[in-house]
């Protein structure tokens, strides 16, 4: 503890000795002061716990949940212990939601197949390939390594109406043949054979749109492979099943029987008259388009042109802001701010959040860490209440933008909400959602351009809670080393280096270890001492000689503006603009507009701009969406 190191003697003076009490400030602390986190308004401290790559989210967030009671028994009674953040409920959420979906699927199709074929038999027939099917996909999706996910069982529910119309095409042949006399187990034999070419040929052509998709790169790639492979499972095997389980049942189930001597069953006599009307009205077209097979071409040509124009002219985006109940609001002020007063700001806007009814509660976060470099910036966790419980059921866009404007008036500090996201593309943190990188070897040049960039992106339409990493106008002193100076004094630059940061950094000098813990012993200058420049004057380097130098005889300062922190990006000086979207727009016309803006500010050819996370996937992945349409179509 502190106490231990008071009484250290470290030198002796006139006979007495100078303890570390009599010129330092000796305290138990912890070692980041410049930190502070708030759990409705109550310090607090967050325990994060990451899954490993191959983990499932929903099993580890399980288990943490089981072992967490015998930790908060241990703890003292003061101490609450809460959870912040469970990513599982979204997934559990969404993954209840498909499987309703998937379930409501099957019905549909089962009803739908009864309403035309008539008969509860024949329906049962090709009802039953869907589970065959679903469980041999299970099967191979275990070899594969996929698990029941929100990709899977997307593929599952649209592989159902795939399923069954291989069964249908053979149940329906078949059928043909019993109905004209045949005995069933005739009629099996000799309408698979017949049809089975072509039920080949249907499960190929299915399977081979997806080809493409298999063979995507990049991150979307790696996330529709999931997709592609688990529907072209469910799709072969109910081509297999439709080719051996199908004649089975129908040589097992269907009746004798003719046509002429099949009295209509209720169901058919209610359904008779509208297929009756169906059919003619489909004989009427088909004559009229067979007498005009010109026009019939044309209008095929103009069909295509106009799904040319129309590719062109849609909306583009990239995925659909995801509900998980959270909302990070980030905050920034300015550039000089003191800690404290970051605190006073912070806690007025996390007071302002916690007002709105759709809010459970809220943790407010100012410290610097490898995301937020700086203490002008902080971040606000917002759980939000379950859908169903919010005002008018609102979605989280709307919560989004009830908070950015309630947050809008306060005064000396800049927020930016932003709804979390299961799936977030880049390593890269930022205010907004999407993000906008330029880059240069000259950095007065990047920050003059990036700034007129930055003033135009705000002023145009379909951009919001524009910002970026670029902040100017903090007081920066720059030490211009007299290296001639070094020598004649015999102090090396490593000890020049070495002065300085004991005088303003944060040394860890020692480490004490105890049985249930480790501690650091940290040396630093005292605050208040380090925030006038002339501090340098009163700094002393130890020479070779072991003489005492002062600092600035071997330095000359210069006190200026300059930036908060120096972002990098493959060793060239970056500047990132992150921005969300204004309600109406996609992302496809947020690039388009970037584009155009870049041209407009007329960027110098030194410096490169290129979107960067799902920006960038999303660009890089829509230049290649012709080329996969065609490729399935020519599949």
């Amino acid at each position: 503890t502190a106490a231990y190191f008071k009484p250290l003697i470290i030198a002796w003076r006139n006979g007495a000795p100078v303890r570390l009490q009599d010129i330092a400030k000796v305290e138990d602390s912890v070692e980041i002061e410049e930190a502070r986190a708030e759990f409705n308004a109550m310090r607090s401290i967050i325990v994060s716990v990451q899954r490993q790559p191959d983990a499932n989210t929903v099993a580890v967030t399980d288990a943490v949940r089981k072992i967490l009671p015998q930790f908060e028994s241990e703890m003292p009674p003061t101490i609450k212990l809460s959870v912040l953040s469970d990513r599982s409920e979204s997934i559990r959420d969404s993954v209840h939601d498909v499987q309703i979906t998937l379930l409501l699927t099957a019905v549909l199709v089962i009803l739908v197949i009864l309403a035309f074929l008539r008969n509860w038999r024949a329906t049962f027939i090709p009802a039953l390939a869907l589970p065959l099917s679903i469980i041999g996909t299970f099967a191979g999706m275990a070899v594969f390594g996929f698990s029941l996910d929100n990709v899977s069982l997307l593929a599952l529910t649209l592989a159902l109406g795939f399923v069954v119309d291989d069964a249908i095409v053979v149940l329906e042949n078949i059928v043909r043949y019993v109905e004209q006399g045949m005995k069933p187990f005739d009629a099996a034999i000799k309408g698979a054979n017949e049809i089975g070419f072509t039920v080949l040929s249907i499960t190929v052509s299915l399977v081979a749109v997806f080809i493409p998709i298999l063979f995507m790169g990049g991150i979307v790639g790696r996330f529709f492979f999931e997709f592609a492979m688990t529907i072209s499972i469910a799709i072969l095997l109910s081509g297999f099943v439709s080719l051996t389980l199908t004649p089975m049942l129908c040589s097992r189930m269907l009746k004798s029987q003719h046509v002429a001597a099949r009295k209509p069953g209720l169901l058919s006599r209610a359904f008779e008259g509208g297929y009756n009307a169906m059919a003619t009205g489909y004989r009427i077209t088909l004559d009229a388009s067979l007498k005009v097979p010109g026009l019939m071409i044309l209008l095929v040509l103009g069909t295509i042109v106009a799904t040319v124009f129309a590719f062109g002219i849609v909306k583009k985006g990239f995925l659909p802001t995801e509900d998980t109940n959270i909302i990070i609001v980030r905050t920034e002020a300015a550039p000089d701010i003191a800690f404290q007063a970051m605190l006073d700001r912070q806690r007025i806007v996390s007071e302002r959040i916690r007002a709105d009814p759709d809010v459970l509660y809220v943790n407010s976060n100012v410290q610097q860490t490898s995301f937020n470099p700086t203490l002008n910036r902080g971040s606000i966790f917002v759980q939000l209440k379950a859908r169903p419980d919010r005002l008018n059921r609102g979605s989280i866009s709307d919560v989004q933008n009830r908070l950015r404007r309630s947050l809008a008036g306060i005064p000396g500090i800049r927020t930016f909400p932003v709804p979390l996201q299961n799936l977030r593309i880049g390593s890269r943190s930022g205010a907004a959602l999407y993000q906008y990188t330029l880059t240069s070897v000259n950095q007065t040049e990047l920050y003059d351009n990036a700034q007129r960039l930055i003033e135009s992106v705000k002023q145009a339409p379909g951009f919001t809670d524009v910002t970026s990493d670029l902040t100017l106008g903090a007081r920066q002193l720059t030490l211009n080393v007299d290296r001639d100076a070094l020598a004649r004094y015999g102090v090396t630059m490593d000890t020049f280096r070495s002065t300085l940061y004991s005088a303003f950094g944060t040394r860890q000098i020692a480490t004490v270890y105890t049985p249930s813990n480790d501690y650091s012993v940290i040396m630093e200058t005292d605050k208040a001492r380090t925030l006038d420049p002339s501090v340098l004057s009163k700094i002393y380097v130890r020479s070779s000689t072991g003489q005492q130098v002062r600092l600035d005889s071997m330095a000359t300062v210069t006190l200026g503006p300059g930036p908060v922190s120096v972002a990098g990006q493959s060793q060239l000086q970056a500047v990132t603009i992150t921005f969300n979207l204004a309600p109406g727009y996609t992302l496809g016309q947020a690039v388009a507009a970037m584009r155009d803006l870049e041209r407009e500010v007329k960027m110098p050819a030194t410096i490169t701009g290129q979107f960067a996370g799902t920006a960038q996937v999303f660009e890089s992945s829509f230049r290649d969406q012709p080329l996969l349409i065609a490729a399935a179509i020519l599949t």
